[in-house]
């Protein structure tokens, strides 16, 4: 992975110079620490304000990495997508991170982490999602300001209890990764396909996994087993108009097989109902409920709520979407629970 890919990949001329391709990376949202440390590695001179940016961005990216593993040891939480496809980056180079995605082995590993992480930062924003029914998975997002929070994005942690969560219609809820560490950094790029286009920032990782051993008929079972091979094949059609795949050209290969027994199965559960998922809007953040290992639902013929280990929501079909007569219920739900209690 050389810097004359990110030329390529956000279109720039390389006469430009690296002045218009961190302007372009900074442009596309997603590349400008990934450019800079490119750069830096290069001996491309810069001045005082970029080579600042550069040492945030580091900081950054070794804050996850020790809240990942502080949290691992804590309550058995484990990183998934950015951080482990980080660490398969030539060394010095800047992974696009954003966010931290951690999935837990329980609903009560996911609340023990929460709690740790409210606990010890400044968290201002606490978002709450539930998938499914009975039983559902639970998703949350904790977020805080950066040091620089007029220059850096926020820290965001995305905690989940299911590694995949599919399309919500004909590719259902996938719990558990189970697989070489590579193989599911390649599993966990291609679900992004399921609800967004695949990007430039996706290319590079696919660069960046491309000398790992992967066994092409091995690794396109796997990935067939976990319904996203139409999504594997696209994301590295993309990336091969780009930069050779090395070792996975192979496993492209051998996803051609299993492209049309996936959109029959597809085609054949089309029909199935969407799977229910409820959004939390907040009610109130709590002291927090340290002898709580789970959420717990408070429903009434009006609204839903959700006691948490550290707030309490209204439970809505979309984001945002709670009407006051709803609030007026979730509250009125709230002050009933407060008296019980």
């Amino acid at each position: 992975m050389n810097t004359a890919l990110l030329y390529h990949l956000l279109d720039v001329d390389p006469a430009d110079g690296p002045a218009e391709l961190l302007r372009r990376a900074r442009a596309s949202r997603r590349l400008p620490y990934l450019v800079l440390s490119s750069l830096a590695r290069d001996d491309v001179r810069m001045g005082e304000p970029a080579r600042a940016e550069l040492r945030r961005a580091r900081a950054r990216a070794d804050h996850y990495v020790r809240l990942a593993r502080d949290l691992a040891r804590a309550t058995g939480i484990r990183a998934i997508r950015g951080l482990p496809i980080a660490g398969y980056y030539p060394p010095g180079l800047l992974r696009p991170q954003n966010d931290l995605d951690l999935v837990a082995p329980g609903e009560a590993a996911l609340w023990q982490a929460v709690i740790r992480l409210v606990t010890e930062h400044p968290v201002e924003r606490i978002e709450v999602t539930l998938l499914g029914d009975r039983p559902h998975h639970t998703a949350v997002t904790v977020q805080w300001p950066a040091d620089d929070p007029l220059v850096d994005p926020w820290y965001r942690v995305r905690l989940v209890t299911a590694a995949l969560a599919g399309d919500g219609a004909g590719v259902p809820v996938r719990p558990y990764l189970v697989a070489d560490d590579h193989v599911e950094c390649l599993i966990a790029l291609a679900e992004e396909g399921l609800t967004r286009a695949f990007r430039p920032d996706d290319v590079v990782d696919v660069a960046a996994l491309a000398e790992q051993p992967f066994e092409p008929d091995e690794t396109a079972a796997v990935i067939a087993a976990y319904r996203v091979a139409p999504e594997a094949a696209a994301l590295l059609d993309l990336a091969a108009a780009h930069t050779p795949l090395g070792r996975l050209g192979p496993v492209r290969a051998a996803l051609e097989a299993e492209l049309a027994p996936e959109h029959r199965r597809r085609t054949e559960v089309g029909v199935a109902p969407r799977v229910l998922a409820r959004h939390g809007s907040l009610l109130r953040r709590t002291v927090i409920r340290h002898d709580w290992d789970e959420a717990r639902l408070l429903s009434t013929p009006d609204a839903t709520v959700l006691l948490t280990p550290v707030a309490d929501y209204l439970l809505t079909a979309a984001p945002g979407s709670a009407t006051s007569a709803e609030r007026t219920a979730a509250f009125a739900a709230l002050h009933h629970w407060d008296a019980l209690c």
